[in-house]
């Protein structure tokens, strides 16, 4: 790459920073997916001012072929390409989007997957609270309290002890995007939590007397999402249920809606900014009422008949 293309980047990395105020998650992506692009446009000796959209047509394609990019991928690529020119347009290096003539493909539903209260509770039966380390009385606060809030990998990462109100037992969450949300936490992850905080967290912070982090590692420094993976999938292996850390926010969801809970409700304990991210619970729902009717009910399978 020139120094005109790395120049042209960090400009491209500050423009999503400062002007878009994008996640440095999705600058890392975008940032990525802008230098994948560049390089190709040199090797087909093209410029990015004069670039034509069958050009970048054919670099998606490439990624697609050589690459193997999802469809979803490919939505977000676009994205990226498009936001890349705009800031191309704002900069004033080229006057139009030549990413707007191309048609975004088309995203398939992907139902979320959610597993019953009974698999959560299996699940949680098996880690080892009597661990003399304290690190399964940890990892029981820190599931009990993912499912009972409905919370990502990442903000359970992010919690601090200040975040945690134990009297009104409620739960300030930072999500996507910074947006602020309050959650109730129930009295199965209130209980856990106690005992973490109480008995285990002081021992695990040791020297680190001002760790503010609500769940620390052995060393009394903050957990990695790479580590509660680790931990949650050989809890999963020891219950024998196939999930992932997500799939108790999943579960979380399609519980409250199943208890008679309103989207709307759902959708602010999620901290979901669209609606139309929480209303894919219902079309999750709605997948395993059908199973449940073609398995049992007499009309539910023609060809059995």
């Amino acid at each position: 790459m020139t120094g005109v293309d790395t120049s042209l980047l960090e400009d491209y990395k500050d423009y999503l920073y400062i002007e878009r105020r994008v996640s440095p998650a999705t600058v890392a992506v975008y940032a990525a997916e802008a230098n994948r692009y560049l390089l190709y446009l040199r090797e087909k000796k093209a410029e990015v001012d004069t670039v034509l959209s069958t050009t970048i047509m054919e670099f998606l394609v490439h990624r697609s072929i050589h690459d193997h990019v999802a469809q979803r991928t490919q939505s977000r690529n676009i994205s990226a390409l498009r936001s890349f020119h705009l800031f191309l347009m704002d900069s004033g290096i080229r006057p139009d989007n030549p990413v707007d003539l191309l048609e975004m493909p088309k995203t398939p539903l992907v139902l979320p997957t959610s597993v019953s209260s009974n698999a959560v509770d299996d699940l949680l039966a098996v880690i080892d609270v009597s661990d003399p380390s304290g690190l399964g009385v940890r990892d029981r606060a820190m599931f009990e309290l993912t499912y009972s809030c409905g919370l990502r990998v990442s903000e359970v990462c992010s919690l601090t002890m200040a975040d945690y109100r134990e009297e009104e037992r409620i739960l300030h969450v930072i999500g996507k995007g910074d947006k602020e949300r309050w959650v109730p936490v129930g009295d199965y992850a209130a209980e856990a939590l106690q005992t973490y905080i109480g008995n285990v967290r002081p021992l695990l912070m040791g020297a680190h007397i001002h760790e503010k982090t609500l769940f620390l590692g052995r060393r009394g420094k903050p957990l990695t999402r790479a580590l509660v993976w680790k931990r949650f999938k050989e809890y999963c292996g020891m219950a024998g249920i196939d999930a992932k850390v997500h799939t108790l926010r999943h579960s979380f969801a399609s519980h409250l809606l199943r208890g008679g809970a309103d989207l709307r409700t759902v959708q602010e304990l999620l901290g979901h900014s669209d609606i139309r991210t929480t209303q894919i619970y219902t079309h999750a729902d709605t997948e395993d009422l059908l199973q449940v009717y073609r398995r049992f009910h007499p009309d539910g399978e023609p060809d059995s008949v």
